[in-house]
């Protein structure tokens, strides 16, 4: 069985419609799949609906968060959400508050590349992007007018966290975001947790701490997403090991995006036995 459990549609960056991701999930011989559009359960309905006989579609969410870094301070984390209740107020509300902390940065960022580039039209590009706007439809404009001529220069120059275009937003406390999925019924991954090239990341000791049982009685974090294309070889056997002393699942995934990015479906895939450990944690959505 090959399980890839962290895709993107057009619901967010990627750019396969969810019903065509299904599908291209089915052809490259998955057998389950999930789709984890950023901070949006958009792409759900329609990629139930279009799923073929035999491929099984785990309903999930990747979480912009923000954790501690190993030098203390704030950075971005990615927290994989799967199976929770999407009726769920606090996690409904939360959703919808990072949803518009999205579409405002996207908008300013573009506002702030309109002024150097005035082909560059900020209205033409939020009108074209997904529910979750996000800086890879930034660079795929920025490729349509020529500033860069691909999407990686575009996220290496102007869209990097260094561009004076770059505009931050607020995200979720990772310790409140587990809390959150726990409480609506979900379990919760770290996403590629040693993705070194994205830049600064997360301290383990903060997985260690939200690992477990919380104050609250609730489940804690559920698993580590360890094989994945930005991990290097050396980090691998480390977040393995740390994954069994702490007793989390551990996935891989291929992080697929479509064109935007040069990943195949499948790249990465989780073990029966560990997708199967996912699944008995969820209290919410059946697949």
């Amino acid at each position: 069985m090959r399980i890839d459990l962290h895709t993107h549609s057009a619901a967010s960056d990627g750019t396969d419609s969810p019903a065509e991701l299904v599908r291209a999930a089915a052809e490259s011989g998955l057998d389950v799949v999930a789709l984890t559009d950023h901070d949006t359960t958009a792409g759900w309905e329609q990629a139930l609906d279009a799923a073929p006989r035999g491929l099984t579609v785990v309903r999930g969410m990747e979480m912009s968060c923000e954790g501690r870094g190993e030098d203390g301070s704030p950075v971005p984390v990615h927290l994989l959400a799967y199976l929770f209740d999407p009726e769920d107020s606090a996690f409904a509300e939360e959703r919808a508050r990072l949803l518009a902390e999205r579409t405002a940065r996207i908008r300013a960022m573009a506002e702030r590349i309109a002024v150097d580039y005035p082909q560059f039209d900020p209205d033409a590009i939020m009108a074209a992007t997904g529910t979750a706007a996000g800086r890879p439809h930034l660079a795929r404009a920025l490729v349509d007018i020529g500033v860069v001529t691909s999407i990686a220069q575009a996220f290496e120059g102007p869209l990097s966290t260094r561009s004076p275009y770059y505009v931050d937003k607020v995200d979720t406390p990772i310790e409140r975001a587990v809390e959150m999925i726990s409480a609506a019924g979900g379990v919760s991954v770290v996403a590629h947790v040693r993705a070194r090239m994205r830049g600064r990341i997360l301290d383990l000791n903060q997985v260690r701490e939200l690992a477990g049982r919380r104050p609250d009685g609730s489940a804690g974090l559920g698993g580590l997403e360890v094989f994945h294309a930005d991990h290097a070889p050396e980090d691998i056997r480390p977040l393995a090991e740390l994954a069994e002393e702490l007793d989390l699942v551990v996935t891989g995934s291929s992080d697929y995006h479509g064109d935007n990015k040069t990943l195949s479906l499948g790249e990465h895939t989780t073990d029966v036995e560990q997708y199967e450990r996912l699944l008995a944690q969820s209290s919410g959505l059946t697949v």
